[in-house]
């Protein structure tokens, strides 16, 4: 048997939200699940290049110990079994160690092409556990699974309580790719481990001003929402330009707020109306002077989260 599942990237924390908020975006990754036999036997995993099926180096493990097979073990730990041999595709369209949920996109699709090998065993919360046990926080993982804009959260029973909450239609998300990569451990590592009571307060106060924004698609609201004291003031060093294109970007019409996508170092500006040229010409311009080549693309959320698209 063989199952093809295809998952959203993600942009997470938008702000205030630190493992909390999340939305998917319309990149995607495409996994491939399928039970082998007698020669081939173990485990093979393979990522493959764009739209060929050359395999490409994306230095990532391709043993027991890659994220996708510790997710699909942990969901087969969890009905009772042992996973079989196994070969596992993966269509890498996701930026990697950019902020941009790859990680999450590949533990979602192998737990979702795994639960449809099985006969569906598992429920969407047991699957939101199962993906947040190997990622270690829920802001990408329930919009990969979900689709839309999420909050989420870990309790203290290992579940995840979530809410999809509708993004405005009339605001765009422009995402900044530059051309270097960060990885979450290096950009978590710089986080220190006790906060102001302030800053805390301060976030708490951008949070619900940011979920009351979109419910009542508040443009003012939300350009004092999208600030943040815990983790972005802290990871500004990592990310060159992220300074300067905020500053620049923060008196230009329609600009809600600039943020980074999760970790970073790929940067997210919500907007609204119809100066996106003007957007894309600033954050383009101001990486060309600190010498970073990058990508700018703008895009409606994808409201659809993973999809499983063939079973053979």
């Amino acid at each position: 048997m063989k199952v093809t599942v295809k998952v959203p990237a993600t942009t997470a924390n938008i702000g205030p939200g630190f493992d909390c908020f999340g939305l998917a975006l319309p990149i995607y990754n495409t996994i491939t699940l399928e039970e082998t036999v007698y020669p081939t036997t173990g485990l093979e995993i393979n990522v493959l290049a764009g739209d060929s099926q050359e395999i490409a180096d994306f230095r990532v493990p391709t043993d027991e110990t890659n994220i996708i097979y510790k997710a699909i073990e942990l969901l087969y730990t969890y009905i009772g079994q042992t996973p079989p041999a196994l070969r596992i595709n993966i269509k890498s369209d996701i930026p990697i160690a950019k902020g941009l949920g790859s990680s999450a996109s590949v533990i979602v699709g192998g737990i979702l092409a795994a639960n449809e090998l099985l006969g569906k065993p598992a429920d969407m919360d047991a699957l939101l556990a199962i993906a947040n046990e190997v990622e270690g926080h829920p802001d990408n993982i329930a919009p990969a699974l979900l689709g839309g804009f999420v909050l989420s959260s870990v309790e203290d029973d290992g579940s995840i309580e979530w809410r999809k909450i509708q993004w405005p239609e009339n605001w765009h998300l422009t995402v900044c790719i530059p051309d270097y990569e960060l990885s979450t451990e290096i950009s978590r590592s710089v986080l220190p481990q006790e906060v102001p009571l302030l800053d805390a307060a301060f976030n708490a106060r951008r949070c619900a001003m940011f979920v009351e924004a979109l419910h009542s698609q508040d443009v003012k609201l939300m350009k004092l929402a999208l600030k943040d004291k815990l983790h972005q003031p802290h990871r500004m060093r990592l990310v060159p330009g992220l300074e300067e294109i905020s500053n620049k970007l923060e008196n230009v019409e329609n600009v809600m707020g600039t943020v980074l996508s999760g970790a970073g170092p790929a940067i997210l500006v919500i907007s609204y109306g119809n100066n996106l040229s003007e957007i894309k010409n600033i954050i383009t311009e101001t990486w060309e002077t600190l010498s970073v080549k990058s990508k700018v693309k703008t895009f409606d959320i994808e409201e659809q989260g993973a999809q499983i698209l063939k079973v053979q």
